[in-house]
């Protein structure tokens, strides 16, 4: 693994406009980054990233089916009572999920360390599925790339192939985001391409609008009842808003399901810290007031259960002073995390995200940022596999 520099494509940002890449630079810095990619050998890809994605989901399904039938986990997971039956039965009747992002730490000289699992409502798969592609095409036409290389990306096969399967051609299916952010919607609308092209039918909704009838059911501003919804808005969020008390009863079909409400917390670290001790993947991780002193004595992270976009970390035992990020959340409590220096390539900071789709390791994109916490302005950088 490596970051190589690159000429530019000729006129890509008025591209990416034109196919719907509006946010490719935020708040005048830059946010897609094409002036650099990172170059992988097979053997990396291969090995040290999706055989233990696959191995991790895996783990991860078997945590699932431990939490969900343990209360007392549950309490540490801060899953409110009134949804435990419900998510309960989710897992118990295999509701389809149809996507997650791993997040990694991995420089290509060791095991890849897992530093969380967005497994409710990733973003940057847009990014990842279509423009990254893009790029690596146009780069290899182009003779900037030599025919031989190729990506690690199958996300929009995939996530096609998924809709497919979970529903039938013709069925209407609505997509959810919050209206005033620009990134949700792109990665909403991506996904409702995704599913046309599955033979789909689908409609989008504002999360902020979405209603519920005199049935319990869930409607549109349409009054068009939701049979299936694909919602980007996490999980705690949904149970404390008005309609979430109408969640359990209301025949829909969620997207993720509603287990996902316990992979999607970071709960998830410790736990599988517990069932697999030592694994190469995992960082040693505790709840909160667990930990021995041994652990406490060495530098580690502090992290919610609940946070998004590198929100409210605590990064202890570097120096003198703990560096932290700002954000609103840490309410539910925190899990603490044994510290992984992050790969550096120059001046820059890189973290490695690997998706899956419909249960398959599936594609990766790559953060950057001059800090050592990736954020919502960390910067999108493409890759490519090729041999030297």
């Amino acid at each position: 693994m490596k970051r190589i520099d690159i000429p530019e494509r000729p006129g890509w940002k008025e591209q990416a406009e034109e196919l719907g890449f509006g946010f490719h630079t935020m708040y005048g810095a830059p946010y897609w980054d094409e002036s650099r990619a990172y170059q992988f050998s097979l053997r990396e890809i291969e090995d040290d990233i999706e055989d233990p994605s696959q191995a991790l989901y895996g783990m991860c399904l078997d945590l699932v089916d431990r939490v969900v039938h343990d209360d007392a986990l549950l309490q540490k997971f801060a899953i409110p009572k009134d949804y435990r039956d419900w998510i309960r039965k989710s897992w118990t009747n295999q509701d389809p999920s149809l996507y997650g992002r791993f997040d990694f730490f991995y420089d290509g000289s060791g095991p890849a360390k897992l530093l969380e699992f967005n497994a409710d409502t990733p973003t940057a798969l847009y990014e990842t599925g279509f423009f990254q592609w893009v790029w690596l095409e146009q780069q290899m036409a182009a003779g900037v790339l030599p025919e031989t290389a190729d990506q690690f990306n199958s996300v929009q096969d995939r996530l096609i192939d998924r809709f497919a399967a979970m529903f039938g051609p013709g069925y209407h299916i609505h997509f959810a985001s919050s209206k005033d952010h620009d990134e949700d919607r792109a990665t909403v609308r991506y996904l409702e391409d995704c599913a046309k092209q599955a033979g789909l039918i689908p409609h989008f909704v504002a999360v902020e609008e979405i209603g519920v009838d005199e049935d319990g059911r869930f409607a549109d501003t349409d009054s068009f009842v939701i049979d299936a919804l694909f919602k980007l808005y996490p999980y705690e969020d949904m149970f404390r808003e008005d309609y979430g008390p109408y969640l359990p009863g209301a025949p829909i079909q969620l997207l993720e399901p509603p287990w996902k409400a316990i992979l999607s917390n970071k709960a998830i670290l410790p736990l599988l810290w517990e069932m697999f001790p030592d694994h190469p993947n995992l960082l040693p991780s505790f709840f909160d007031g667990e930990a021995p002193e041994s652990f406490l004595s060495l530098p580690h992270v502090k992290k919610p259960l609940f946070s998004r976009e590198g929100a409210n970390i605590t990064v202890r035992g570097l120096g003198d002073e703990e560096i932290t990020t700002p954000g609103d959340y840490g309410a539910e409590g925190h899990i603490l995390q044994g510290y992984a220096k992050p790969p550096k390539f120059g001046d820059d900071y890189v973290m490695i995200g690997s998706w899956i789709i419909g249960g398959q390791a599936s594609g990766i994109c790559l953060r950057e940022d001059k800090q050592p916490v990736t954020q919502d302005m960390s910067r999108f950088v493409p890759h490519v596999i090729l041999e030297d």
